[in-house]
């Protein structure tokens, strides 16, 4: 999971950014039902726990859309 994500951050940047990191399953950006806009955190799901971990080490903190993201398990089994 990402949160701190700029409004303007949408799935297809996600799927770009992290599939970087390994094979991807899903890709989720939160959006508000009335207003459809983004509320600034998303969900990232890999086929591996590997690709998974190898990411939230690389991209915690990192600049994306002019904001440092915070990425942490959603739920970690």
């Amino acid at each position: 999971m990402g949160t701190g994500l700029s409004y303007d951050t949408n799935e297809p940047v996600l799927k770009d950014v992290f599939g970087q990191h390994g094979e991807l399953i899903e890709v989720k950006v939160i959006c508000d039902h009335k207003s459809g806009k983004s509320k600034g955190y998303g969900f990232v799901h890999f086929i591996s726990e590997d690709s998974a971990s190898k990411a939230l080490t690389e991209m915690d903190g990192q600049l994306l859309d002019g904001r440092n993201i915070r990425i942490q398990y959603a739920n970690k089994k």
